[in-house]
């Protein structure tokens, strides 16, 4: 029986339900988090469901981006809109960056 990610820390189960039923409830999962308007936001789905997903986001004006994937699962990031990437200054010698702000 697998675990249904419904939003992050709960997961359903549903049992005596087929595969298929669970793909089912992902779907529609998906389908309302895309209706809402949501303009980025993070599913854990069975590897069986990405393709549909794919689609259905596509078609709802979102772009879908796998972070992570094995045999099973797959985490997805639905974003929607042009988005500028999120830059983070980085320095590579700290002890130079200090005496550099301690002299100004």
């Amino acid at each position: 029986m697998r675990h249904i990610h419904v939003v992050p820390g709960l997961r359903l189960r549903f049992a005596g339900r087929d595969e298929t039923f669970n793909e089912g409830v992902e779907i529609g999962l998906i389908a309302a988090q895309l209706a809402s308007g949501i303009a980025e936001f993070t599913m854990t789905l069975a590897a069986g469901t990405l393709d549909q997903a794919r689609m259905l986001a596509t078609n709802m004006g979102y772009r879908l981006h796998v972070t992570t994937m094995d045999d099973a699962a797959v985490e997805v990031m639905f974003l929607t809109g042009s988005r500028r990437p999120k830059l983070q200054l980085v320095c590579n010698n700290p002890s130079y960056a200090h005496e550099r702000n301690s002299s100004a």
